[in-house]
């Protein structure tokens, strides 16, 4: 579904990203692993078009996307869920769901969409109308989640969705994001908390000074020692 072949991607001259090959297949949950610095948000950024690659390098179903305007990208069928979650704060939560869909036409299935959204994250509707500044972080992040929804991707792409937030709450994002992926959405998972993603996902990149340093099956990377040494901890 999603190809990155060799991706070079730069802030003016200091390149952030260097020769980064990925895929992700269709109906499979992929994580992209790395520190702090590694490049995992650039490559996010790159692939919905905020980021410029050095070349038509991205192709999302075959199609080049390197050089499409992100607005386009969403219609496409990509969506971003951002790092720190970059809700609208003083509007509404349902005010944030409808912009999600901001280039959807069939006003029927919008609404329909953000009661599907209500059922995955029942504290939504019970705050339907509150302002989303007003809300704990756990449920700016389900927002976040619910708005890129919103725009009926196929592929979703999620950039640090766990961070800063409580255990139960990391349980209940993860748990949300096994769900979708049953009812067959294709996740590209950028995330530190590498043990949880490796549970998660079934194939995994690892990042590091903008490099895929490594990349395998998820459940081989758990056992692997150098993957338990530097990323989970475990010897």
């Amino acid at each position: 579904m999603l190809e990155l072949r060799e991706v070079n991607a730069f802030y003016g001259r200091i390149q952030a990203l260097r020769a980064v090959s990925l895929r992700v297949d269709a109906g499979k949950i992929v994580s992209l692993l790395g520190a702090n610095g590694a490049g995992k948000t650039t490559t996010v950024r790159t692939i919905v078009g905020l980021n410029r690659t050095a070349s038509n390098d991205i192709r999302f179903e075959g199609v080049p996307i390197g050089k499409v305007p992100p607005h386009r990208i969403v219609r496409l069928g990509i969506a971003m869920v951002p790092e720190r979650r970059e809700i609208f704060p003083d509007m509404t939560v349902v005010d944030n769901l409808e912009m999600g869909a901001y280039a959807r036409r069939n006003r029927r299935g919008v609404h329909r969409d953000i009661e599907r959204i209500y059922n995955l994250f029942p504290v939504l509707a019970e705050r339907r109308k509150q302002r989303a500044a007003a809300l704990s972080g756990g449920q700016q992040q389900m927002l976040a989640i619910g708005r890129a929804l919103m725009s009926s991707p196929r592929l979703l792409l999620l950039d640090e969705p766990t961070l800063g937030l409580a255990p139960l709450i990391v349980k209940q994002i993860f748990e949300t994001l096994r769900l979708l992926n049953r009812d067959g959405m294709t996740i590209l998972l950028i995330e530190q908390n590498a043990n949880q993603a490796l549970k998660l996902s079934e194939y995994s990149y690892i990042l590091e000074n903008g490099r895929i340093v490594r990349e395998g099956e998820s459940s081989s990377m758990r056992n692997d020692p150098a993957v338990q040494q530097f990323y989970l901890g475990t010897i």
